[in-house]
């Protein structure tokens, strides 16, 4: 135990209680464990809390002074760079800190080794997460590489740079430990090949996520459905899943699997939104009024300047069936517009220059109906049927040459 000397002015003027209160902290302040004393503890730990107060303050104060200096220039360079070490300042302190503290203790040997290797670490570490956060910051380096493949593909390869970057900086510290990688990344790659065995399907969704990027199946914000999976709009690509929002706004996280190895329609790559309708005129229709109809119809449709034109798109209305209680005209055309509800709006109006064509007409739309005939007393008259035309003739002769036998080389005579 080391001994205690009091200043001379306190010996000779403080009382024997203060004076034995001073004697006995300083026992104890020189007392301590693991080869520190208690005094050495209490005041590196004091320093380290302050340096962890000062942290915050310190890294506003250097951020608002780097982006008062770049706040004049006009390039995204300097904004990433003070973004990219925004928050890694906030370690400085810390490491300051730890560095003051050892040096205020008095350790030696192992102790002191292993105190270096800590504070080394610490370094080495932040270093490397600065430079995996720049990637993220310089970004927009990557904007023609996104125009070429996509923006899914150009992620990917940030996220896997930045992972490069956390190995190399994890290597980077057990070389500073001792630890030798060659060795630990074989026995991972022996790891590495039972745990594929053991992960095929997260191994086929990391394949399957990298051939619908490579493909461009569909990429974030693009509306696709998948037959009995999903319908929706995609929001995110991840290595094993693919985030789609259904519109009920619930998401689903669908396998990459499920996507790559399904027939996927995309209905944001439409070229055109197509409006298909059958509509049904009564029996009592004349075929003028038919013929009305069909014309009208089709003159709305080619005079609005929302609806493609052939050859760009096919558009017709015809009579296409004599159905059970209606005649009915399919009526076929493509809308310009893509986006939905605008696509709704044009069918609306579309659907009410139909009704006023057909009123127009003086007919109306047909509905499933049924003719009940009640037994007569007296037998209804018979119609005599009119004549055959010359069409008809003509046609039947014609149907008794194709019946009638012929003999090798008989040579065709005219009826």
């Amino acid at each position: 135990m080391a001994i205690i000397t009091l200043p001379a002015w306190f010996d000779e003027n403080a009382p024997l209680w203060a004076k034995d209160s001073v004697v006995y902290v300083a026992n104890i302040w020189n007392e301590g464990a693991y080869g520190l004393t208690y005094g050495e503890i209490f005041t590196s730990t004091v320093i380290v809390i302050i340096a962890l107060l000062l942290r915050g303050l310190f890294a506003r104060i250097v951020v608002a002074s780097f982006m008062r200096v770049t706040s004049g220039t006009k390039t995204r360079l300097d904004d990433a760079l003070v973004e990219s070490v925004s928050t890694p300042l906030k370690i400085v302190p810390v490491i300051i800190g730890i560095y003051i503290a050892l040096q205020v203790t008095d350790i030696s040997g192992d102790m002191e080794v292993y105190a270096n290797r800590i504070l080394r670490s610490i370094i080495t570490l932040v270093v490397f997460w600065t430079l995996a956060r720049a990637v993220n910051a310089f970004e927009f380096i990557f904007a023609n590489l996104r125009n070429a493949l996509s923006s899914s593909a150009v992620d990917w390869m940030v996220k896997a740079l930045q992972v490069i970057l956390v190995i190399l900086g994890l290597g980077a510290v057990a070389e500073q430990w001792g630890i030798q990688i060659a060795p630990l990344l074989a026995g991972l790659g022996v790891l590495g090949i039972a745990v594929g065995l053991g992960a095929q399907d997260l191994f086929k969704n990391l394949i399957s996520g990298i051939l619908i990027i490579t493909e461009k199946r569909f990429i974030p914000g693009e509306w696709i459905r998948v037959d009995g999976v999903v319908e929706g709009t995609v929001e995110k690509i991840n290595f094993r899943s693919t985030l789609v929002r259904r519109f009920d706004k619930s998401p689903v996280y669908v396998p990459n699997s499920a996507l790559s190895d399904a027939a996927v329609t995309n209905f944001s790559r439409m070229t055109y939104r197509r409006i298909k309708w059958v509509v049904g005129v009564e029996y009592r229709t004349t075929v003028d009024q038919l013929k009305y109809i069909r014309d009208e119809i089709e003159a709305w449709l080619w005079n609005d300047s929302r609806f493609a034109k052939p050859p760009e798109a096919a558009l017709f209305v015809r009579i296409d069936s004599l159905n059970a209680s209606s005649i009915d005209y399919l009526i076929y055309a493509f809308t310009y517009t893509k986006d939905w509800g605008e696509w709704l709006e044009i069918k609306e109006e579309f659907a009410v220059a139909v009704m006023d064509i057909i009123a127009r007409a003086g007919t109306d739309f047909a509905f499933p109906s049924q003719t009940v005939y009640l037994q007569q007393t007296d037998p209804p008259e018979i119609m005599a049927p009119p004549a055959r035309s010359e069409g008809t003739e003509r046609a039947r002769r014609a149907i008794e040459n194709t019946r009638q036998p012929r003999g090798i080389g008989e040579v065709e005579k005219d009826t």
